[in-house]
């Protein structure tokens, strides 16, 4: 998971699915390095290929590209960029005439490649890592990259005697000294954890060598019968669901009466290297037992969370498969994408080979560096999470802006090698929509068996689990299902708490198999999903009932208060 920085939007229609890349191509990238995806491949070579076939074509946009420059270099041109590009904001880019034509000729040499590599007409795979390639070499290309170049820039070096530009170098050396070697997006003693982020009161009732099991103290007189037990991503903390006062999830649930139970999953390191499906399936199914015993019921709704929600639908269908399934009132599944079916890597042999070199080399280690793939994920989205703040940073010689989601998405953890493995085989070969095409524990996975009622959400700007696939998973699970389009990106879709503004998202009462059919009748709703999900649990939830004064039970003392131990492994 990787945060999405405020004010980005996505045409749900279009561009998501390009934009993308599934998790066999993250976690591939994570072991190998993300500038594996900039070398020049047979992508490059049908590329040029398809342009020469349509050279007349091609002819056409180069000469169409020399005559805007032309009348650019002459002063009549009209090219201008988008009036949301944040990079050219400063008046100075218009006013002063050399400015305004380089950043002319820079928006009309981006809009020919675009061109092209449209009229290409590539395949989805090929045209998916062509355009990773350009959009990174053109963000990279922008002149308000350069010092001194960008106005804001020669300003702040003026304001300041130069002091800036000391700042700034020295920032850059810093972020280069080490991993993830990318522009320091937050400052990290911005937050504290378990005060100003992941501060809502609860005590751990469980740990084991793989979690610890957080349950969170009522705030209502009554609560109702059946909890909710959370599943979050292996990759980061837990405490995206608890991000900050006001902008937490556990928060507001606990607020309407929801029992809440959350996992903190151990940061792994070599020890743990055996560590696979098989034992984060179990660690669920423990917690679900316990969650059980402390709570005196037999159910639970689960709900997961990207990577968690893999999780929990294994957990769901081995529950189903083993004719355990009345254990869940409900399965929830946050931007977790199920079908790995067209959604960026392609299954040729040359990479099977790259993933069989990067599972062979976290194996070696012991684990996949969470650094690394903090450091692939930010490359997805260059001019939002490097470029900003390679201005902010090194040109301006200031700090980062303290943001949350940002310090969270920093807290990496590691990845066990077995686990790593497992997860690169189930997206390689898309094996959960397939009956049977995993087994957990020795039980086939049937997801069609799961008919638990199911609550799913995905976000329309989501870079890394495109809310197309997401909608898949609605016409794998047996259940009656409802889908959630919120209108934000990946955690975005997840941090999105009643009080926020200019927020929005979609429902559907039908699930139609084309989720471009579903998104034509959806109906638009201002504000939070939060709301409309915690209306969802309360009939699910049972009967409310006096809510405890005490968060253990026999044989679940409170070990110690939120958010526990685990969450500060480093």
């Amino acid at each position: 998971m990787t945060a999405t920085v405020p004010g980005t939007t996505v045409d749900p229609v279009a561009g998501t699915d390009d934009l993308a890349l599934p998790l066999d191509a993250l976690l591939v990238d994570a072991a190998l390095g993300p500038l594996r995806r900039f070398a020049p491949g047979a992508h490059t070579l049908r590329l040029v290929g398809a342009l020469a076939a349509r050279s007349g074509m091609a002819g056409r946009r180069l000469g169409g590209l020399v005559a805007e420059l032309t009348r650019i270099a002459a002063g009549t041109s009209t090219v201008a960029p988008s009036a949301r590009d944040r990079r050219f904001a400063d008046p100075a880019w218009s006013r002063s005439p050399v400015l305004r034509r380089l950043v002319q000729a820079y928006v009309a040499a981006g809009r020919t490649v675009a061109d092209l590599i449209a009229d290409a007409d590539l395949d989805w795979r090929d045209d998916q890592r062509v355009r990773f390639v350009a959009e990174n070499f053109l963000e990279a290309l922008s002149p308000s990259n350069v010092p001194l170049l960008n106005p804001a820039s020669a300003k702040e070096g003026v304001d300041t005697a130069g002091l800036s530009f000391l700042r700034g170098a020295t920032s850059l050396a810093r972020d280069l000294a080490r991993a993830p070697r990318i522009p320091r997006m937050v400052d990290p003693a911005a937050y504290a954890v378990g005060h100003t982020v992941a501060a809502t009161p609860g005590a751990v009732v469980m740990r084991t060598e793989v979690l610890e099991l957080i349950r969170y103290a009522p705030r209502t007189p009554a609560v109702r019968d059946v909890p909710l037990l959370v599943v979050p991503p292996m990759i980061n903390k837990y405490y995206a669901v608890d991000l900050a006062p006001g902008r937490s999830l556990v928060e507001y649930l606990v607020g309407q009466g929801q029992q809440v139970f959350v996992l903190s999953w151990r940061n792994p390191d070599a020890r743990h290297a055996g560590w696979g499906l098989d034992t984060y399936v179990r660690a669920v199914l423990d917690a679900l037992d316990a969650v059980g015993r402390i709570t005196r019921t037999g159910r639970a709704v689960l709900a997961g969370v990207c990577a968690g929600g893999i999780i929990a639908s294994l957990v769901a269908g081995y529950l189903a498969g083993t004719g355990h399934l009345d254990r869940l009132a409900g399965l929830a599944l946050f931007v977790t994408l199920i079908d790995q079916r067209q959604a960026g890597m392609p299954t040729a042999l040359a990479d099977r080979r790259a993933a069989a070199a990067a599972v062979a080399r976290s194996r070696r280690r012991g684990y996949l560096d969470g650094r690394v793939l903090a450091e692939v994920f930010a490359w997805l989205r260059p001019g939002d999470l490097i470029w900003h703040y390679w201005v902010n940073n090194y040109l301006l010689g200031r700090p980062p802006a303290a943001f949350d989601v940002l310090f969270w998405n920093a807290d990496t953890t590691r990845m066990p090698a077995r686990l790593h493995a497992d997860f690169v085989d189930l997206a390689l070969d898309n094996r959960l929509v397939t009956p049977g095409g995993v087994e957990v524990l020795g039980v086939p996975v049937d997801l069609g068996a799961v008919d638990a009622d199911a609550y799913l959400v995905a976000g329309a700007a989501d870079h890394i689990t495109p809310w197309q696939n997401c909608y898949r998973t609605v016409g794998l699970l047996g259940g009656d299902t409802r889908f959630v389009l919120a209108g934000s990106g990946h955690v975005a879709a997840i941090v999105n708490p009643p009080t926020a503004t200019n927020t929005s998202y979609r429902v559907n009462t039908a699930n139609p198999a084309d989720p471009r059919e579903w998104l034509r009748d959806a109906v638009t709703t201002a504000g939070s999903w939060w709301p409309e999900f915690a209306g969802w649990l309360a009939p699910r939830c049972g009967r409310e009932r006096r809510a405890p004064r005490d968060l253990g039970a026999p044989g679940f003392a409170p070990l110690v208060e939120a958010p526990g131990t685990y969450v500060f492994d480093s």
